[in-house]
């Protein structure tokens, strides 16, 4: 009997060292997760001045990160507004990015800003908006739609209403008149 104990322990025993084997690791090297903290479905979002909305924000998915950057992976719609309810123009996008820090916008794919007042319409593939200095800009192809010609080109700077513009490099000017 001593020696079927003797046998158990040593059995137990060895287990016992086999499970501490396991070397720790150290929690600051591991990898750690990258992704969103929150996904918001559905989300408006109302930036205003002095009480009075200025822009209109939708998006159907909304991923915030650690760093308090904002993703939209299924798109961003934008509507500037002026004297409350008035939209002067509206942005269209497959895809944004906020960067927190730098007030700073990013969107890509299938990119449409139609200015609704003079009825213009720009066309691109990616455009930054500056919301604290109220600007687009790009230096990608454009396409400038309006009721007289279109306008293409590469880069653009322009007020975030897509009133005025100025396009860096024109390479094409298209009369519709006849």
């Amino acid at each position: 009997m001593p020696r079927s104990i003797f046998s158990v322990l040593i059995a137990l025993l060895a287990l016992l060292a086999a499970g501490c084997g396991t070397d720790l690791k150290d929690p600051d090297q591991e990898k750690k997760y990258e992704g969103p903290f929150r996904e918001t479905a559905n989300v408006l979002t109302l930036y205003s001045d002095s009480a009075r909305v200025m822009v209109r924000l939708q998006t159907p998915m909304q991923e915030d990160y650690e760093n308090g950057d904002v993703v939209f992976p299924d798109g961003i719609d934008v509507e500037f507004l002026e004297e409350g309810e008035t939209v002067t123009s509206t942005l269209r996008a497959n895809y944004g990015k906020q960067e927190r820090n730098k007030d700073l916008y990013l969107v890509r794919g299938n990119v449409i800003v139609h200015n609704l007042q003079k009825q213009e319409k720009l066309e691109t593939e990616e455009l930054y908006w500056n919301k604290a200095k109220a600007q687009i800009y790009t230096d990608k192809f454009v396409k400038i739609t309006t009721p007289e010609e279109i306008l293409m080109g590469h880069g653009l700077e322009a007020n975030q209403d897509f009133s005025n513009y100025r396009i860096k490099k024109v390479t094409g000017v298209f009369s519709l008149k006849e």
